[in-house]
């Protein structure tokens, strides 16, 4: 083949594929050169543990130590200066403020409030349910509708069938008195576990006396009552005093926020002594229920007398006009209510005339004081009554 054809079939000169096979080996070996500079850069990358060790524990002094003392004595010196140098603030404080009196876990030497649950086994039982009750379900959706100003929290649980109704259930919602349940729960395991007796008794101090609901508050100072007086009083009359007197019995709020923990209830919690006009005591529908049926229910978590005991209590309650208000003639209600500005409850076990069994917990939001939240708890229970008998 001629020499042009040559060039015109490779498209371009014999020269040229000289060149191009020289580049082509340039450009292997330059890329075997990069490829192998890059292995061993990547070899040389590879710490040793110890190293990583050193490091880690380097920025860990770093982070804990050295940045926040030169935050304290260098950073705040020089832009928030003060005359008052003996003044400290205590920054943990302004985040944790309940800190000092009101924890159950520690990390680095700080105290803290958790609300989670962590247990290995909780020592209630929980509530088996079967299937949701859709009928009940649509009426007291239907029901809510009629009260627009109110939010309710509705559970409804059925001994029998294990069927149940479930309206926002699992929603944190202030307590006001019901957060006296958990209290009369604890108070009660104390006195199982022999910390001391119903006859024990405790001197009515000005530090326990208190407003609200309840006539101890009446009472002369440093009169004695006895923790059988004061617990059924703290449940019948919901009284405030008592609850104070005996949330101190057991070792504080603190301590019932503990043995809460322990029951594996996520959403219960104590946080500040009666009456809580603020609401800052919460717990849940779901929650409530489940306490309702371990004090009914379960012979490990408390003695066959202290049940009784409860259940007395609770059936002697002088607040008939909530979820009792619904119920039929010849219903028995054991429950506990509670009642604030912004929030309404009523929690409990119905036993109806031909023996059905039930728990039911109806908790709602509402503007202060209003009467539709009165009116919403006792029609709820009418339909609830109602579904549950026929």
């Amino acid at each position: 083949m001629p020499k042009i054809a040559r060039e015109y079939d490779y498209g371009y000169s014999s020269d040229c594929r000289e060149s191009s096979v020289y580049s082509y080996k340039s450009y292997a070996d330059l890329r075997y050169k990069k490829t192998n500079t890059r292995q061993k850069s990547v070899r040389r990358k590879k710490k040793k543990p110890l190293a990583v060790l050193i490091s880690g524990l380097f920025f860990m002094f770093l982070s804990f130590c050295v940045l926040p003392f030169g935050f304290n004595h260098i950073t705040k010196e020089i832009f928030t200066p003060t005359p008052y140098q003996n003044i400290k603030t205590d920054m943990h404080e302004l985040a944790f403020p309940t800190s000092k009196y009101l924890v159950n876990s520690w990390n680095l030497g700080n105290r803290y409030f958790s609300y989670s649950a962590n247990v290995k086994k909780a020592k209630m039982l929980p509530l088996t349910e079967n299937v949701n009750m859709p009928v009940l379900q649509t009426q007291l959706e239907n029901l809510a509708e009629l009260y627009p100003t109110v939010e309710p929290s509705v559970y409804v649980w059925d001994y029998e069938t294990g069927n149940y109704a479930d309206i926002q259930a699992s929603k944190v919602y202030s307590t006001a008195s019901i957060i006296k349940v958990p209290v009369l729960i604890h108070v009660f395991r104390a006195i199982d576990a022999g910390q001391f007796s119903l006859d024990d008794t405790m001197p009515l101090t000005e530090y326990y006396r208190t407003e609200g609901s309840g006539g101890m508050q009446f009472k002369a100072a440093d009169s004695n009552y006895s923790i059988d007086y004061l617990a059924r009083h703290m449940i019948t009359d919901s009284d405030n005093s008592a609850t104070n007197m005996l949330i101190a019995k057991v070792g504080s709020m603190d301590a019932v926020n503990s043995e809460i923990r322990s029951w594996g209830l996520k959403g219960t919690g104590l946080q500040t002594w009666l009456p809580d006009y603020k609401g800052n005591n919460h717990t849940t529908a779901r929650d409530m229920a489940q306490m309702l049926y371990n004090i009914d229910e379960n012979t490990n978590l408390l003695s066959e007398s202290s049940r009784l005991k409860i259940l007395d209590y609770m059936g002697h309650v002088h607040n008939n006009r909530l979820i009792q208000a619904g119920l039929g003639a010849g219903a028995v209600f054991l429950h506990k209510t509670g009642d604030i500005g912004k929030m309404l409850g009523d929690a409990g076990i119905v036993i109806t005339p031909n023996g059905k069994k039930y728990i039911v917990v109806i908790m709602v939001n509402r503007p202060h004081n209003a009467a539709a939240g009165k009116d919403y708890i006792v029609h709820a229970s009418e339909i609830i009554y109602n579904y549950m008998v026929k």
